[in-house]
């Protein structure tokens, strides 16, 4: 699979062995600082209002602070606020000061401003202020004299006076590779930290790009070409999604074409409690394209289900308590034939019969055979291959993977082509650990379980983390409150699946499907609103959302990433 270079996301320790590596190569780390100052006032020239209103460069010690150097280079009324001179001789400081005092722009030292009276009044007259002052490497807390600087800054931003030619607008806050205060590989943000409206990076993103709380204040990202060869970062596996990437993904839907053409989804799915779960994620597989949907329900459950989504056929399930019972794996399996996809979990509960009911479904998969033995539920029951009625590809959510975790070994039991799709907690079952630790690094577990597990792991959350074997990670650039409401996970189900059924492999549809997902919960963002967005507001949005990620709409509100020029 060939991941978009421009896509890729790099560590910090990932972006400095890149930068040695094209120094070392001939294109040298002044070049990159002059191709990086000179991004930075690119994008500031795009905004022309603020721009003319004048440019404040805060400008720290390190190669920060000689991109905003040079970035003040380019504006005539530039004002430059000193952190910390360098005299580093490959930063170039004192040349970049020099080609700036022989410009005339005024250069203070915070030194020589120790009630910051100057910065205040800078900060009130000017249109746009460039932050240079801590990059990429930075991760210690901020604290004495930056602190302070970084407060002033704040408490100007927030209230005012500001400058006339901005009708009563703060200035435009422009972040060099990132805000100063933001890990640039664990997303922690410092409490002193100024949020940027725009931040430009240089080369590839950083991890800490698209980790919160630190995401929250980078604003719309800009990553810049600073001349480095692209074949330096061949080996990097970790991607933003992005629409071009998601679009090659999608199956066509040539005229000529049946509802057998886009595939057969069926979904083990729903209770007597949660016959909702059932039709949010059967409706979504058939709104994704999937040309026929069948609901195994358990029989309670299909009277609600067929009275709200007639398009489904039905395979009745036998049933306890109005949940699947352990029989119906028998007989599931055997209708199986035909069948693209399997769609396993949303609203089954946890009762005993939904656990029996899946340790019979799994302990039956052909692709991998668990060794004859006791399971850790059901009095010890041993459990056989089932050669003759193998699982297509298969989507596991919600409680499939709550009961799954309650199987010992349960990983053997995994069909070989699966989607693994847990939030937080379902995740902390899966791996026998607290919640806090899966938060604590969710791409690193979910790129490490994926191998472990053979199986995509689709790790649910702000900024969704879809990691496959072997080790690509892609990471979906949307976060939106509009999806925090009940039901939306079942829809996201539903989509993997839908695209499973169509001939996708499991990784490309996991990511197309948290992709269109994620893009109608951003138009029920703008049309219905971030309160009140109801899980089914989703399902008419999903067609639109793949129309328009294949015609590259530009109304779509599909991306916070954008490339410099593009």
């Amino acid at each position: 699979m060939q991941i978009p270079h421009g896509a890729k996301i790099l560590s910090v320790a990932e972006m400095q062995t890149l930068e040695r590596a094209a120094d070392a190569g001939g294109h040298s780390f002044a070049a990159m600082m002059d191709r990086a100052g000179e991004a930075v006032a690119a994008a500031i020239d795009e905004d022309f209002v603020h721009a003319v209103a004048g440019v404040l460069v805060l400008a720290g010690p390190g190669n920060n602070g000689g991109d905003g150097l040079v970035c003040a280079r380019y504006f005539g009324s530039a004002r430059v606020y000193l952190w910390q001179r360098s005299t580093q001789p490959e930063q170039d400081h004192e040349g970049h000061l020099a080609a700036l005092i022989e410009k005339g722009v005024e250069i203070v030292h915070a030194d020589a401003d120790p009630d910051f009276v100057i910065l205040k009044k800078w900060v009130g007259e000017c249109g746009v202020i460039v932050d240079a002052l801590l990059g990429t490497g930075a991760n210690r807390p901020v604290g004495g004299q930056l602190g302070d600087l970084l407060d002033t800054v704040r408490d100007g931003l927030a209230n005012g006076p500001y400058h006339d030619y901005l009708y009563g607008e703060p200035p435009l806050v422009v972040a060099v590779d990132c805000p100063s205060g933001l890990n640039c590989d664990t997303g922690a943000l410092d409490a002193h930290a100024i949020a940027a409206d725009i931040t430009v990076t240089f080369g590839h993103a950083k991890h800490g790009h698209f980790k919160f709380p630190g995401a929250s204040a980078v604003g719309k990202l800009v990553v810049a070409d600073i001349g480095i060869d692209p074949a330096l970062s061949d080996d990097f596996a970790t991607f933003v999604l992005d629409r071009a990437w998601v679009a090659a993904q999608l199956p066509a839907r040539p005229a000529v074409s049946h509802k057998g053409s886009y595939g057969k989804v069926m979904a083990a799915v729903g209770s007597i409690n949660y016959p909702g779960a059932a039709y949010l994620s059967c409706a979504a597989a058939a709104r994704v394209g999937a040309g026929l949907v069948t609901a195994a329900v358990a029989q309670p459950v299909w009277a609600p289900l067929a009275a709200r989504f007639s398009e489904a056929t039905f395979l009745l399930l036998p049933s306890d308590m109005g949940v699947i019972a352990e029989g119906g794996a028998k007989l599931l399996r055997e209708k199986l034939t035909g069948y693209d996809a399997l769609l396993v979990g949303c609203g089954l509960t946890q009762e005993d019969p939904a656990q029996h009911f899946v340790r019979a479904l799994f302990g039956g998969s052909q692709a991998k055979i668990r060794p004859a033995g006791p399971f850790a539920i059901g009095g010890g029951s041993a459990l056989t291959s089932d050669p003759a009625h193998p699982l297509p590809a298969t989507v596991i959510d919600a409680d499939g993977l709550n009961c799954l975790a309650r199987l010992q070994n349960w990983p053997d039991l995994l069909p070989a082509a699966c989607v693994l799709t847990p939030h937080p907690a379902e995740m902390a079952r899966l791996c026998g650990m607290d919640i806090a630790d899966v938060l604590a690094d969710p791409w690193g577990l979910a790129q490490k379980m994926a191998q472990v597990w053979g199986a995509v792991v689709l790790l649910k959350g702000p900024y969704t983390v879809i990691a496959q074997p072997g080790g690509v990670v892609a990471v979906l650039p949307v976060a939106t409150s509009a999806l925090a409401t009940a039901g939306t996970g079942d829809v996201l189900a539903g989509c993997v699946a839908g695209l499973l059924a169509q001939g996708l492999a499991p990784f490309p549809a996991a990511c197309a499907g948290a992709w269109l997902h994620g893009q109608a919960g951003l138009l029920c963002d703008a049309e219905v609103g971030p309160a009140g967005t109801l899980a089914g507001d989703l399902l008419g949005r999903l067609p639109g959302a793949r129309n328009n990620t294949i015609a590259q709409s530009p109304n779509l509100p599909i991306s916070y990433v954008e490339r410099l020029g593009d």
